[in-house]
């Protein structure tokens, strides 16, 4: 029997406890090429710093809310949902670094995290979701899938992980 892949919520304890295997995490998709603010060189030591030094202040605050994916005793992959929005969008969150081990890809885990996400925006009373993805990337035919639209591209936004070219990102988003 395959293992079921379980999603939870992150608090800032549990960011702490896990600190190790959230580095990893992202080492693994950076050096895979996702496209997710780092480029090579990146060290599991950078990872550490971005997880304790952005992420967790915000969940510790209640700005950010991190879910997690969980499959065969491993963290799997993670999403954030940032609902730190000005005072003119209060109905509105965004989807920030959405990512699978490449060791996971192609089991749902994607699709799971994003479900959890959506069903909190509801919760939270949000009807606007938006993102951006490298345009061309794995991710966009995804959000696709998941109802999200383009709203646009901006070209040359940001440098590739890998080789350093310029990449455009496709803005997206979902009405709740």
């Amino acid at each position: 029997m395959k293992d079921a892949v379980s999603i939870s919520t992150f608090h800032a304890d549990d960011i702490g406890a896990h600190l190790g295997e959230l580095a990893a995490l992202l080492f693994a998709c950076v050096h895979d090429g996702a496209s997710i603010s780092f480029v090579l060189p990146f060290t599991r030591h950078e990872g550490e710093l971005f997880w304790s030094g952005k992420v967790l202040p915000a969940v510790r605050t209640g700005r950010l809310t991190l879910f997690v994916a969980r499959l065969e005793g491993r963290i799997a992959g993670s999403v954030q949902l940032d609902h730190d929005t000005p005072p003119n969008q209060p109905h509105r969150v965004e989807v920030r670094k959405l990512l699978v081990h490449p060791d996971f890809r192609r089991r749902g885990i994607a699709h799971l995290l994003m479900a959890e996400l959506e069903e909190l925006t509801r919760r939270m009373g949000r009807r606007l979701i938006t993102l951006d993805t490298r345009t061309g990337d794995k991710a966009e035919p995804l959000y696709a899938s998941l109802g999200y639209q383009t709203a646009g591209v901006i070209p040359g936004y940001c440098l590739d992980p890998i080789d350093g070219r310029l990449d455009s990102t496709t803005l997206m988003y979902k009405a709740l």
